[in-house]
């Protein structure tokens, strides 16, 4: 059975994100649209289920997954 190959540990490698996309990407522009919304004006609640588990995601992070997901149509 052959398994995935990994990077190797011993090279060093100094990269972020924001460096992999582009100052004109149009992900930047969701980023910056969904962050300046005021989702609660929109209808939107935030609720907290229970103080058991893990902590829910930001709904801001889920609403630029989609816009994202639906502009690459």
């Amino acid at each position: 059975m052959q398994h995935i190959q990994g990077i190797s540990r011993q090279q060093m490698r100094f990269s972020s994100l924001e460096d992999a996309i582009s100052a004109d990407n149009q992900v930047r522009f969701i980023d910056a649209f969904v962050t300046f919304l005021d989702l609660e004006k929109l209808g939107f609640a935030v609720t907290s289920i229970k103080s058991e588990g893990r902590p829910s995601y930001n709904i801001k992070v889920f609403l630029k997954i989609y816009l994202y997901a639906i502009s690459m149509d």
